[in-house]
């Protein structure tokens, strides 16, 4: 699963997938280290002439099809192992992918009665690519929404200590062809969705305060032997 992440660092995040973003949408974006379910998110995208571009999206995917928008709580995750089966996903994986931008993002570890946080990152790489799908939905009144969930696999040897999940992470190669519609060929897709080399990431405890989505700030992310 991945319920919460952090984008640190949008300078890096615009440079990196080469992104002019609106002045006017710039006042909306800030850095945030405990983005959650159901909040708007910046996602990469691809404009109809196959140049990247930034959207904000929010996190949970309703459907096109949906009658009840609050599906979406349920659709913040797409199982990898069956996204291609799942009505809810199958048509997006061929036309409607997205990038998740993250500089981390946090697992709990279950400990006895309570869950401990854990910050996970890379660690050569200030800025990194979950995979994600998304979709646009419209109300009776003809207000359309675009939603995203993002896809997640078998956990690594350094994420299964944590959690039983992590999300898709690609591969600087897989970017191009995951944003690319013309690419549609399920197994190439599929075949992206593996679980990230553990040697290449890095991971330590945090503050249970990133446990209230309310709260933010990069004190979030800073290990919790140097708080205490």
């Amino acid at each position: 699963m991945c319920g919460r992440f952090a984008q640190g660092d949008m300078d890096a995040i615009y440079s990196k997938y080469r992104v002019k973003v609106p002045a006017k949408l710039k006042k909306q974006i800030r850095e945030r280290y405990n983005i959650a379910p159901a909040q708007p998110v910046p996602v990469i995208n691809r404009t109809k002439t196959n140049e990247n571009k930034l959207e904000i999206m929010k996190w949970g995917l309703i459907p096109s099809w949906a009658k009840d928008p609050n599906i979406g709580y349920k659709m913040i995750n797409a199982r990898s192992e069956t996204v291609d089966k799942k009505p809810s996903f199958k048509s997006s994986l061929k036309s409607r992918r997205c990038i998740v931008p993250a500089t981390g993002f946090y697992e709990w570890k279950k400990s006895n009665s309570h869950k401990i946080p854990h910050y996970i990152h890379l660690k050569d790489e200030k800025v990194f690519s979950l995979a994600g799908l998304y979709d646009t939905w419209k109300d009776k009144g003809g207000k359309t929404m675009t939603t995203f969930t993002v896809l997640t696999t078998e956990p690594n040897k350094l994420v299964e200590p944590i959690h039983n999940r992590m999300p898709v992470i690609l591969e600087k190669d897989e970017e191009e062809p995951w944003l690319d519609k013309k690419v549609n060929e399920t197994g190439a897709l599929l075949e992206m969705l593996d679980p990230y080399p553990e040697s290449r990431m890095s991971e330590h405890t945090v503050s249970t305060a990133v446990n209230v989505t309310k709260t933010e700030g990069k004190q979030l992310i800073r290990p919790l032997n140097k708080l205490l």
